[in-house]
């Protein structure tokens, strides 16, 4: 997380209104491989937004929409049609079922826990982990998220020792490193609260606020003889998803984490970089990338992309939308396109439609196959579900989904070449490319 395309279009279920349709090319649910480079790594951010506090209270009515199956005789009509989950005997069931758990349960349990459990239960009856309900906290992560723009401080967190949680980046430019936080320091308060034994989220949950209010990290730096007190400006952070360098022989390179919206001007700026630096070839590393917004893959394939179409989507009702590039921007460079298993979804549009159109080679290993594509339906009472709506094909028709698109070049990660400095994949990608120049 991710995702907004300007196709959807509002409509009312008989639920409430929703509106809002946007068409999301989502992660695999793995953001991390072992085998990229430590400067190039993001983990969990210390960013407003990204993980929030899990919690809303929703109308009763909707609630009694969930677990039909159980009872006999309710799954469908004589001519096997399936009839609305709501009837009063599954109400009776879930009362049943509610007077249970307060009774007996070993713990007490928040009323609005529950009702948000059966929501979550619906979705997840669909076996599909790309179906998700989100409350409204969850839904406002998400759109922050895949816009890649925070409000919080500008770091990066891991699980730490002692039950801490530990910074394991420090983004430039933000309130973080002008605070003097540093990788490597343990957050042991937040606003003098203990962080002893609290998750990443929890963590994140107290350190987000409004912009340009202050929280107070106690922090734990190594050769300090005591903690630390740092007031750190909660900011508005634009997270970093695209890295350039450029290697001997005038080789570009750049590297794509996940594709948010704010993904296309970091690209189109390092992608002008590298062209104003004398750039011969390109290297573009979706290694690990999971994916993102459809319509921003989109934009940047249609920088290096000949004309013609880029990805076409399919519904269940045979419904077909397509997404072509006018070709002005065709890139003129030999170009290769890294991947792994870890890159999935829209990373997959993107090295999919280089193959197909024999624009460049692809090295490393298999891809995830990812070839589905969801749409975030907002209800009207600011919760919204996450759905499948559609497959999507690569410009020769290919559907990926639960097959990867495999490299030219089979090259797999040498966890031990890494270990010593040396990242395999990316030194056969300079080799191929010299023999591309």
């Amino acid at each position: 997380m991710q995702n907004q395309d300007s196709n959807g279009s509002n409509g009312t279920n008989n639920q409430g209104n929703y509106s809002n349709n946007n068409n999301v090319i989502n992660s695999p649910g793995n953001r991390e491989a072992g085998h990229q480079r430590s400067t190039k790594y993001y983990i969990l951010g210390i960013v407003t937004g990204m993980l929030a506090a899990f919690a809303i209270t929703l109308g009763v009515i909707g609630a009694v929409r969930i677990y039909k199956a159980v009872l006999p005789g309710s799954r469908g009509n004589a001519a096997g049609r399936t009839e609305s989950i709501t009837n009063r005997s599954v109400e009776r069931k879930l009362g049943v079922l509610e007077d249970t758990i307060k009774k007996y349960f070993w713990k007490d349990v928040e009323e609005d826990a529950l009702e948000d459990g059966l929501y979550k239960g619906l979705l997840n009856s669909l076996e599909d982990p790309y179906s998700v309900y989100y409350t409204n906290e969850e839904l406002i992560a998400l759109q922050q998220q895949t816009e890649g723009i925070y409000y919080g401080i500008g770091a990066y967190i891991q699980d730490g020792e002692a039950g801490y949680v530990q910074i394991s980046g420090v983004i430039k430019n933000t309130p973080a490193e002008t605070s003097g936080l540093m990788q490597g320091d343990y957050i042991y308060k937040v606003n003098d609260e203990d962080m002893q034994g609290k998750d990443k989220a929890y963590v994140v949950s107290k350190i987000k606020g409004e912009e340009h209010t202050y929280v107070t990290l106690t922090i734990i730096r190594e050769n300090a003889s005591e903690p630390l007190e740092i007031d750190v400006e909660r900011r508005k952070i634009e997270s970093p998803t695209v890295e350039y360098e450029m290697y001997e022989n005038k080789m570009a390179y750049i590297q794509i984490t996940e594709f948010d919206l704010v993904t296309t001007g970091q690209f189109e700026t390092a992608y002008n970089q590298a062209k104003a630096d004398g750039m011969k070839g390109l290297i573009i590393d979706l290694r690990s990338n999971p994916g993102g917004n459809l319509s921003t893959v989109c934009e940047i394939a249609r920088m290096i992309l000949p004309k013609g179409m880029i990805v076409y989507t399919e519904d269940k009702y045979g419904e077909r939308e397509e997404y072509t590039c006018n070709g002005e921007n065709k890139i003129t460079v030999p170009l290769v396109v890294l991947t792994n298993g870890y890159s999935a979804s829209a990373s997959e549009i993107l090295a999919g439609a280089v193959k197909d159109y024999k624009i460049g080679k692809l090295v490393g290993t298999t891809t995830f196959g990812k070839g589905i594509v969801q749409k975030v339906i907002n209800l009207s009472d600011g919760s919204a579900v996450k759905l499948t709506v559609s497959s999507y094909f690569t410009p020769n028709g290919n559907n990926i989904h639960e097959i990867g698109i495999a490299p030219d070049v089979e090259e797999p990660f040498d966890a031990e070449l890494y270990k010593n400095g040396i990242d395999n994949q990316l030194e056969k990608a300079k080799e191929v490319l010299a023999e591309m120049m």
